[in-house]
């Protein structure tokens, strides 16, 4: 061994007593100590969102896309398949940023691929029918519970808060449909996976109003604006609607034509009365 490594450490005694001395000074041999007794009152996590989308497409062509395209996500939770058990891809580590959110905004944030998680759900999506109608891709339930206890151990990670739990439609709801209106939002909620209106409040706000009947776009504009997303209560109509289109899709999925309605502005009031915190909950 000797005649194969002459200046092998275990042959030089004085290198490892100063490599001995340098550790108990607390010095390193890059030629600095670092000392982490002092750690600064003003940090936080630096996720602060949780992006659920789906990839409109097949597990072969959605992994090469998230791995070798110009778009990523930190995780790909494939579709069940007979006999194989839950599996999760990790892609990206949840210390670096992914591609995920795009042009994005969310509570006065924009750039947030700077500051979210992204999970990517194995699903079609959509197709259109001859007559224009869409037809959503269902979620299996198997395909439901990985992706809840996937999440589950990200917020245990990180202070990601029940409404910074959201679809790629709610943050660029301009461009984005996913993860769509057959996504069980409210199974995840009483999960403790987001947040969901309670029903008794949602009935309190209608105040025995019928649920379709108009309300005025303005306030609930006010109201999803300051609940997080990026409307105005001037923007045109066709704005308007695209908008209240991805409220719906999330908190009320059943009507999500994008019409302002009694029903629409109860979820939001219900919502809103949460994030205040009066009633707190889902």
């Amino acid at each position: 061994m000797s005649l194969l490594f002459p200046c092998a450490p275990w042959r030089r005694p004085g290198l490892i007593l100063l490599i001995a001395l340098l550790t108990l000074a607390g010095c390193a041999p890059r030629g600095y100590r670092l000392d982490r007794s002092h750690p600064a009152r003003s940090q936080d996590d630096r996720v602060t969102l949780l992006v659920l989308h789906y990839t409109a497409d097949d597990y072969d062509r959605s992994l090469t896309t998230l791995t070798r395209g110009p778009v990523s996500a930190h995780y790909l939770v494939p579709a069940p398949r007979d006999g194989r058990a839950p599996t999760v891809l990790q892609l990206v580590d949840e210390s670096r940023r992914a591609w995920h959110a795009g042009e994005s905004y969310w509570r006065g944030r924009t750039h947030l691929n700077d500051t979210s998680i992204g999970i990517e759900l194995e699903n079609d999506g959509y197709r259109r029918d001859a007559d224009g109608t869409l037809r959503w891709a269902p979620w299996p339930p198997q395909q439901i519970a990985v992706v809840t206890a996937l999440c589950r151990d990200i917020l245990r990670r990180h202070a990601i808060t029940p409404f910074n739990v959201v679809g790629h439609s709610d943050i660029a709801w301009r461009r984005k449909q996913d993860p769509g209106p057959l996504f069980p939002w409210q199974q995840l909620a009483a999960a403790g996976v987001g947040v969901w209106p309670q029903a008794a409040r949602v009935n309190y706000f209608l105040a025995g109003r019928d649920p379709q009947a108009p309300a005025a776009a303005a306030p609930i504009l006010r109201g999803m604006a300051q609940l997080g997303y990026d409307v105005t209560p001037d923007m045109p109509q066709a704005l308007q609607r695209r908008a209240l289109r991805a409220f719906q899709m999330h908190y009320r999925p059943r009507d999500y034509r994008g019409l302002p309605d009694a029903e629409t502005d109860a979820v939001l009031r219900a919502l809103l009365e949460i994030d205040t915190g009066a009633h707190g909950g889902v």
